[in-house]
């Protein structure tokens, strides 16, 4: 990494689903540099990726032709059919696969990658120049109504969790992806799902709202002692998708010394909703300071839902981070805020959750 790359941590991408699903050879896919999607480690080395949440995701069951979520939605003008509740049984051995894929990352390059666990190893791994891995959970269809799962995941170093993606789950309800809505959608947390967030708060496991419905947000505010934090979501007011964030929602988050990580799918940041690539810097640019202007420029990182969306063709993929930087930079962030954004808020944020 030269110089004059700021380094940055991202709340959020969905590399291992991709690593899972490729027809490629697996080694060569991960090292890179490929020509497709957003991430692989030859591209995150050139585009200053020190570390990040790698979620695991177990996709909607499909028939006919295999086709990945981002060009379903590349194609839908309101949003997507969302399926039914999955069970544990079926989702767990792809969660599995995936928690294997992040280690064997780690088992393959270790010189270049690391599974981290804490704020500490997280610092410890940048410091020595080794990209630091979090293994995430989108959607916890994975774990039963039990929850004995969770203790497991966590020894593989689960250390955060969605408890939805957009479709129900036991543990409660997300929000559609439609286009224009409003998070007040549904009911809360079921009973199950509150055991779950009380689990996750003694394991210190971060509890990620991105995908939950405004009732399950409250819940889990008022369950939680630990900062809010939604990994990778933008602001309502700029874009009324139900996955983007009111000005109350924003507030709380604020007063619980939380963090939101920008989202860079164009879907939630573009005024229209469109699921077009082609735009400027303007709406980043917008949602990041009105994410400032709400939660203080302590509270606010990157969760760029690379490998999971459409981004803006300024950006293409994880190499196009550093030009974002310089769009910050022209639109007057100053070095100290472009180091809050890159990694500083996300590394603070996490020492308070995961602990040091």
């Amino acid at each position: 990494m030269s110089d004059n790359k700021i380094p940055f941590f991202d709340g959020h991408n969905d590399f291992l689903l991709r690593l899972m699903m490729t027809d490629e050879t697996r080694g060569p896919f991960w090292r890179g540099p490929r020509e497709t999607g957003h991430l692989d480690l030859a591209r995150m080395r050139e585009g200053g990726f020190a570390g990040g949440f790698f979620a695991i995701f177990v996709p909607p069951e499909q028939k006919g032709p295999r086709r990945d979520l981002g060009s379903q939605m590349a194609n839908a003008s309101t949003g997507i059919p969302l399926p039914p509740l999955m069970s544990h049984e079926a989702a767990q051995p792809v969660a599995l696969a995936q928690a294997g894929y992040l280690h064997w990352m780690a088992r393959e390059t270790p010189e270049d990658f690391a599974v981290c666990r804490t704020a500490g190893e997280i610092r410890a791994a940048m410091d020595k120049g080794i990209i630091a891995g979090v293994m995430h959970m989108e959607g916890a269809e994975a774990i039963g109504p039990d929850l004995d799962a969770l203790y497991l995941f966590h020894e593989m170093g689960l250390r955060s969790l969605g408890p939805v993606w957009s479709r129900p789950t036991i543990f409660g309800h997300g929000v559609p992806m439609k286009f224009p809505a409003g998070p007040d959608i549904g009911p809360g947390l079921t009973e199950a799902g509150k055991d779950l967030v009380r689990l996750c708060s003694e394991l210190r496991i971060l509890v990620d709202l991105s995908h939950m419905n405004e009732a399950g947000f409250d819940d889990v505010a008022a369950l939680s002692d630990a900062p809010l934090v939604a990994t990778h979501s933008n602001a309502h007011a700029l874009c009324a998708s139900p996955r983007n964030l009111t000005d109350r929602q924003l507030a709380v988050i604020r007063e619980t010394g939380g963090l939101v990580g920008l989202n860079f799918a164009t879907f939630y940041l573009r005024e229209d909703g469109r699921f077009s690539a082609e735009m400027g810097w303007d709406e980043m640019l917008r949602h990041a300071d009105y994410l400032i202007e709400h939660l203080g420029e302590d509270h606010v990182g990157l969760g760029s839902d690379f490998d999971g969306c459409i981004v803006p063709k300024p950006v293409g993929d994880v190499t196009g981070v550093q030009a974002l930087f310089e769009a910050l930079r022209a639109h007057g962030y100053d070095d100290a805020l472009l180091a809050k954004l890159a990694r500083d808020n996300w590394l603070a944020c996490l020492e308070r959750t995961l602990g040091p």
